[in-house]
């Protein structure tokens, strides 16, 4: 999400709304509007539920501007806030992360000796549950990569869009989350693939 935007004139309006200015929210507000509600539309998939998103994520880092020690880490935090909303928002309204069909992330979650069909084995509300507990376990920068590449099926160019990483990062981040994913059920992580 810091693509294209002035993050040092971002921390300026920030130290002036942390003072009391709320004029300066009205410009963050506006300088950063765009960025928040593609994200929330790309990741929620539903321009409606991203309006209330966006609305939840500006009252959220309105109210706790204060909490915010350093001023030029604003977008980062931001990008945070908007991760947390847009995953509780998708969780309220689809009740799990959905059908696991990704084949990497079913080789993670399921013994290579299984012989149930995949598409079976994904279905299963218990299995759905550990790799959603699993993964809310992550780091958070796993996580947000891990969950909008595989379960809102985006390419790896369009997560560096959205969450402003770099390319090289976001492979990492989703190369370890898959990792971890692995070690806490159990898998060798020794066959883990890399990203393209």
């Amino acid at each position: 999400m810091s693509k294209d935007l002035d993050h040092k004139y971002i921390a300026t309006l920030v130290l002036k709304l942390q003072r009391g200015d709320s004029d300066a929210f009205t410009q963050i507000y506006g300088l950063t509007y765009n960025k928040v509600y593609n994200y929330a539309r790309h990741y929620l998939r539903d321009d409606y539920l991203a309006q209330d998103a966006v609305q939840e994520i500006y009252i959220l880092a309105y109210k706790n501007i204060t909490r915010l020690n350093d001023a030029t880490l604003f977008v980062a935090w931001l990008n945070q806030i908007s991760f947390h909303v847009c995953h509780d928002i998708s969780r309220k309204n689809t009740k799990d992360y959905g059908a696991i069909t990704d084949p990497e992330l079913l080789e993670i979650i399921h013994d290579e000796n299984d012989d149930a069909n995949p598409s079976e084995r994904s279905e299963k509300n218990e299995e759905v549950e550990l790799l959603q507990a699993a993964i809310d376990k992550l780091p958070a920068h796993e996580k947000q990569c891990i969950i909008l590449r595989y379960f809102n099926d985006m390419k790896i160019d369009e997560i560096v869009e959205i969450l402003g990483y770099s390319k090289s990062s976001v492979k990492r981040y989703l190369i370890s989350g898959k990792e971890h994913l692995a070690e806490a059920f159990g898998r060798s992580t020794a066959d883990i693939k890399k990203e393209d």
